[in-house]
């Protein structure tokens, strides 16, 4: 397998973790976005949405940070990842729904903002952020992890934005329950971490 990969990128860190948590062998390969290779012909083959990640297995490509999760748990038979029943799956589906939709629209945003200078209005996308951590905050309450009784791609799709919310300039000191969800899945074996930018909170 080849993962299509930019470091910086927390929907590309989404698949490379969920790869390192199960062990999986992939060859990574770093896409140039500043270079505009992710827009380049034999990339757009690959992806014809310009966007990393892409999973190539074979003659199976899987562009789609979410989509990609949901194939290696399959490929892999990793039904303790991506439960089989109905409402265990339905459950995990919700929260990777958050992740594409809230999650992309608040705290990715934000740091969208601080650290490629993208043109949203800073004040609109911290107040989504606060809403939906606020949200997952309270569905973590009296809980380890946010679909099941163990962690599954669901934690996996959350995560990278979330670890990385801080540098978007969106605190984390409020989310006690978050925070030590964090905290068990930095914990994990296997875990990669998101490369830390200097920009936002983390600014030095």
């Amino acid at each position: 397998m080849k993962l299509f990969h930019m470091a910086l990128s927390g929907h590309a860190h989404r698949a490379r973790l969920f790869l390192s948590l199960v062990g999986a062998e992939c060859e990574i390969v770093e896409v140039d976005l500043a270079g505009g290779a992710h827009k380049a012909p034999e990339f757009l083959k690959l992806n014809p949405f310009g966007q990393v990640p892409v999973l190539v297995d074979g003659d199976d490509v899987v562009p789609d940070s979410n989509a990609i999760l949901i194939y290696l748990a399959k490929k892999l038979g990793r039904t303790d990842w991506l439960p089989e029943d109905a409402a265990g799956a339905a459950r995990v589906q919700r929260w990777l729904s958050v992740a594409a939709g809230p999650i992309a629209f608040g705290p990715a945003a934000a740091r969208l903002i601080t650290l490629f200078g993208a043109s949203f209005d800073a004040a609109e996308v911290l107040a989504r952020a606060h809403q939906i951590l606020g949200r997952i905050d309270a569905a973590l309450a009296g809980r380890s992890w946010i679909a099941a009784d163990r962690p599954t791609i669901a934690d996996v799709a959350l995560y990278s934005y979330i670890a990385a919310a801080p540098e978007g300039n969106v605190d984390l000191a409020a989310y006690a329950d978050i925070r030590a969800w964090l905290g068990r899945m930095e914990a994990l074996p296997g875990f990669v971490p998101l490369p830390r930018s200097p920009v936002g909170l983390h600014a030095i």
